[in-house]
């Protein structure tokens, strides 16, 4: 019996991409990730490309800058048209501070492929390059008056995005102030509505024994709460809704504590427009969450045939 003949492989046209993705750089999402971001987009195919039976025509898109901006999760924008069946050529990585008509990147490909990823990844780019250029801003208004200020930002981004916001705040300078629940210790009012009247000093104790490793962070509202916690031996005193003039006071009174002096965060309604007076009252951490409502930045696309390149 004679054997069956081996099939060869056709190879794809040299527009098209690799099954494997050939990804620029490292990305923030998992392949399966940013895979069910397209899936969620293009759940059933394309409807209106295929109508039109366009699919497997060669093409070009373009992703320029239209604002101002710090670029965020442009990596995870490229390996997104990627996995649909593009070929990218990325010309600025996230953190890039980027002008008007600046390029981000070009990919080719056939249409389907880019015309399936094109929203995906501009959308993506938009909305966390303007959380980029927010958390920027917010770090250059603050280090112009103390350089070694830190801007933090909180964990009160939209649910399920965190691993993109954590990108978007780091591309613009940032730090985050908290990943979660599970590896810090902040001691809200809310927490201590549960223990009835139990002094600080007695949290401060049972605190260090259930979690002998971290840093003890609470949260005040009142000068008199602030010092009282200091005393006791909290590392971080978190200031909520102060103004720079009571972070002021609180900063002078935290260096007459006879232990190592804590660090003091200003928290609660802090911007762009007032994260310099904060900084100049003394405030070692600014804790904001306001680049998670920044606008989106604006970025241009053109898509078309290769032949009109």
């Amino acid at each position: 019996m004679n054997s069956p003949a081996k099939l060869r492989p056709v190879p794809p046209p040299a527009e098209f991409v690799s099954p494997t993705p050939h990804w620029p750089a490292p990305t923030v999402g998992s392949r399966a990730e940013l895979e069910e971001l397209l899936a969620d987009d293009v759940p059933y195919g394309d409807l209106t490309t295929d109508a039109l039976g366009i699919g497997a025509v060669s093409g070009s898109m373009q992703f320029t800058a239209r604002d101002a901006m710090v670029l965020a999760l442009a990596e995870d924008a490229a390996a997104i048209i990627e996995l649909a069946g593009g070929r990218v050529e990325l010309f600025a990585s996230s953190g890039t501070m980027l002008e008007p008509g600046a390029p981000i990147l070009t990919a080719r490909g056939p249409a389907s492929a880019l015309l399936r990823s094109w929203k995906v990844a501009q959308t993506l780019i938009e909305i966390w390059s303007g959380v980029a250029t927010d958390a920027r801003a917010i770090v250059a208004a603050a280090t112009a008056v103390a350089p070694g200020i830190a801007v933090a930002c909180t964990r009160k981004n939209v649910p399920g995005t965190k691993r993109f916001a954590v990108a978007a705040v780091k591309a613009g300078g940032a730090v985050m102030h908290r990943l979660g629940l599970s590896e810090t210790v902040l001691v809200f009012p809310e927490h201590r509505a549960f223990l009835g009247r139990e002094p600080f000093v007695g949290l401060v104790e049972r605190l260090k024994r259930a979690a002998p490793e971290k840093r003890l962070v609470v949260e005040v509202t009142t000068l008199e709460e602030a010092i009282v916690a200091a005393a006791v031996g909290f590392d971080v005193i978190q200031a909520e809704k102060f103004t720079p003039d009571q972070i002021a006071l609180l900063v002078a009174r935290m260096a007459t504590i006879a232990q190592s002096r804590p660090v003091v965060a200003a928290a609660g309604g802090i911007h762009t427009g007032n994260v310099a007076a904060y900084a100049r009252a003394g405030a070692d951490v600014v804790v904001t969450s306001s680049p998670y409502l920044a606008r989106p930045r604006d970025v241009q696309v053109r898509i078309g045939p290769l032949s009109a390149d």
